[in-house]
């Protein structure tokens, strides 16, 4: 009973949440206690939505907008993992390029877009290097950060074992940064969502930025809304999706961590 128990609360509880939010926004809304022309009720937004859905607007702008989160993400992610792991395991490395990532990560990184369209154009390259440079600091920040915080002693005992570089890079270097690893994923994952809608809203005909924009544009509530919602939704699959892989990945860690919110 207590198993079950455990695996329903944090199924019910947030979307508990989230459900009583949507319906005192109703009811507020109901009562005239909100602003209809800034605050549509869910129920209108929602019927927006459907008729978005029904004449293919959503699917085609939220196919193009995660065919550029997706390629940023993948094109920042993985180097940032493999420097920030060597910046962590070397500290050569880290002392020749700590500088660099401190002098550039602060930088806002749409605000370097049209540095990009300038040097990239006006496609799709620039708007996908924009969200990779996005994710990049950010998973090596954390990959760093994961290998400093391992203790040496495992270092210490996989060298009395005659280690080799490689071992000690699969064996304990790289399972023991693993959570911080995941936490810069996710991180970035939401930054990637961020400057993806940012970029659209400056350079793009098509995407969940588009929608966001042209709602604004023409004053179409309802439909801003219908965009500002679709990235909460995305933001909330991408949390779940990642916290499975995570405990997949990494059991142990994601036993402790979900014990610990109890």
């Amino acid at each position: 009973m207590t198993l079950r128990t455990d695996r329903v609360y944090p199924l019910v509880l947030p979307l508990l949440s989230l459900m009583g939010l949507l319906l005192l926004w109703e009811l507020c809304g109901r009562l005239g206690l909100l602003n209809p022309l800034f605050f549509p009720v869910p129920s209108l937004i929602l019927l927006r939505f459907i008729a978005m859905l029904a004449d293919g607007e959503i699917q085609a702008n939220l196919t193009i907008t995660l065919f550029r989160l997706f390629t940023g993400f993948l094109l920042g992610t993985i180097p940032g993992i493999l420097i920030g792991l060597l910046m962590g395991a070397s500290e050569k490395i880290r002392l020749l390029l700590d500088p660099i990532v401190a002098a550039t990560y602060p930088i806002p990184k749409l605000a370097i877009f049209p540095l990009l369209m300038i040097i990239f154009g006006i496609g799709e390259f620039s708007k996908i290097m924009a969200i990779a440079i996005g994710c990049f600091f950010i998973v090596l920040i954390n990959a760093m950060a994961g290998v400093k915080n391992i203790n040496k002693v495992y270092f210490d005992v996989a060298k009395n074992y005659g280690a080799s570089k490689g071992q000690l890079f699969t064996r304990v270097i790289l399972p023991a940064s693993l959570p911080m690893i995941f936490t810069g994923i996710r991180l970035a994952l939401g930054m990637s969502l961020i400057v993806v809608v940012g970029v659209e809203f400056v350079s793009a005909n098509y995407g969940i930025g588009a929608i966001i924009w042209n709602g604004w544009e023409t004053f179409e509530i309802e439909k801003l809304y219908v965009g500002i919602f679709l990235c909460a939704i995305l933001g909330i699959l991408f949390t779940v999706v990642l916290k499975r892989v995570e405990m997949r990945i990494t059991p142990w860690f994601g036993h402790l961590a979900y014990r610990d919110q109890e």
